[in-house]
């Protein structure tokens, strides 16, 4: 690793531009680490939820160390501490680095130098007019708690620009977003946090005038509720950029009674034809009808809740065959459809007939003979599934669980290094430890179960040994939302 040249080490880092620990504890290999890794740090230093930034002071004296002379003089006046430091002191011109600007977290920073509103506000403004004209470009913003018409500084509107990735809310004022309109208008990645239960016209504005839109996220977030429909306006903008937009994650707030949201989905998903990856934690308003309207060729990811078995195996079958993750939620009442087994079973064989690609997957799975018989048929197919989350729909049902260990040892894909168990998959002592007997030879294995009867000191012990051997990569008892949650990591 010491002989790696720049270029190299600089594709490394850039990895673990989201590790901040790594990051930092590599800095202090040699000089040319050190060189290779700041830049890297500092293109988004606001980033890292592990830092408190609160205790960062040496975060605001290399910030305020840019200020002019005279800047610095009017605001020590005002009472505010300012570090004095020399230009030698500083190894790195760190703000020619950088490309993003986090509101909330700079006035964290900001609130270092002064702990009287008046004094933060002064500062705040003068460390934006300093980053409009330190940064070369601006990347990414998220404007949250924002105080200042920013994009009226000098030298704002060429740093603007230039921005790709927003995150806002919606308690901002729409001149704000009128402002940025005039501005941006190839912004490929907006995430909105929505805190309030009608609609904002600035934030409409700004969406009509993308013509790059790639990535658009929605967050619901709010406490009233007295909802005015915030969704129409938005989603209307958003059915004019089917064309463009790759990148749908929704996540509504339900209110009993309210469907505001599903009469804009329900204009809103058919439009949506170069859809890569569509993330909706509702998405019970999807009937047969709607599903068979639902073509999209270039999906790689399903991760939705709430909708039957039956009408997610009619967007399969439409979709172009790229599909790498597919993670239903049922709710329980699907479940226990009368002709949920049957459907369950279709959608499987829909999987392995049309996601050859497919490495994330969760089944809605029964023990019964069918059940397997179509699993295995998936297993032989999909060899690059490295994932697979099976949801037991019956846990009354007879059936056994050895036979499923058999398979998976029997048919699963070399690439398979993660099972995760959900809804009464009580493997016996026995029964686990010959599975894992069996195990070896192939990679390590992850293992995420909802049962708690593996916290038993048997079962403990069993899985320690098998770690110690490296069979076992992780075992955890976790929650059922985790579980579900195919982004979850098991550590």
């Amino acid at each position: 690793m010491s002989k790696l040249n720049k270029d190299v080490l600089s594709l490394i880092f850039d990895l673990l531009q989201d590790d901040s620990r790594s990051l930092f504890s590599c800095l202090m290999v040699n000089k040319l680490w050190c060189e290779t890794i700041i830049p890297i740090l500092w293109r988004n230093p606001w980033r890292y939820a592990s830092i408190n930034y609160s205790n960062k002071s040496y975060l605001f004296t290399i910030i305020s160390y840019y200020l002019s002379n005279d800047i610095k003089e009017f605001l020590m006046k005002k009472g505010i501490q300012l570090s004095t430091i020399s230009s030698k002191s500083l190894s790195f011109d760190y703000l020619s680095f950088c490309r993003s600007i986090n509101i909330n977290t700079l006035n964290i920073i900001i609130s270092i130098g002064s702990s009287l509103a008046f004094n933060q506000f002064l500062l705040q403004q003068e460390f934006y007019i300093l980053f409009m004209r330190k940064l070369p470009e601006l990347k990414c913003l998220d404007m949250r708690s924002i105080e200042h018409q920013i994009f009226y500084f000098p030298e704002a509107k060429t740093r603007f620009k230039t921005l790709c990735e927003l995150k806002c809310d919606t308690s901002i004022d729409s001149s704000y977003f009128y402002g940025l309109a005039c501005i941006c208008q190839y912004i490929q990645s907006i995430i909105i946090i929505n805190v309030k239960t009608e609609s904002n016209p600035g934030l409409v504005k700004l969406i009509e005038v993308q013509k790059n839109l790639k990535y658009f996220e929605w967050i619901d977030d709010f406490n009233d509720d007295d909802l005015a429909d915030p969704y129409k306006d938005i989603f209307l903008e958003l059915e004019k950029k089917g064309d463009i937009l790759n990148h749908l994650v929704l996540f509504f707030q339900w209110i009993e009674g309210l469907d505001y949201h599903y009469k804009s989905m329900q204009n809103l998903l058919p439009k949506l034809h170069k859809i890569k990856t569509l993330i909706i934690n509702d998405i019970s308003f999807v009937d047969e009808t709607l599903s068979k309207l639902l073509v999209y060729n270039d999906l790689e990811t399903l991760n939705v809740s709430y909708i039957t078995v039956y009408e997610a195996s009619i967007i399969i079958e439409n979709s172009g065959g790229r599909l790498k993750e597919v993670s239903l939620k049922p709710c329980r009442f699907l479940m226990c459809a009368s002709n949920f087994s049957v459907d369950s079973l279709i959608f499987i064989r829909k999987i392995y007939e049309n996601c050859p690609l497919i490495e994330s997957l969760s089944l809605s799975f029964s023990l019964s003979k069918d059940h397997l018989t179509e699993l295995e048929n998936l297993l032989k197919v999909c060899q690059n599934l490295k994932s697979l989350l099976l949801i037991r729909t019956n846990m009354y049902e007879k059936g056994s669980e050895e036979n499923l260990l058999k398979l998976l040892i029997k048919s699963a894909p070399n690439n398979l290094r993660e099972l995760r168990f959900l809804i009464k998959f009580e493997f016996s002592l026995k029964v686990f430890e010959e599975f894992l007997k069996e195990w070896r030879g192939r990679p390590a294995l992850s293992i995420l179960t909802s049962d708690p009867i593996y916290e038993n000191e048997d079962y403990k012990n069993l899985i320690n040994n098998y770690k110690n051997e490296g069979i076992i990569k992780a075992f955890k008892v976790e929650s059922i939302w985790n579980i579900e949650n195919m982004n979850f990591k098991i550590q």
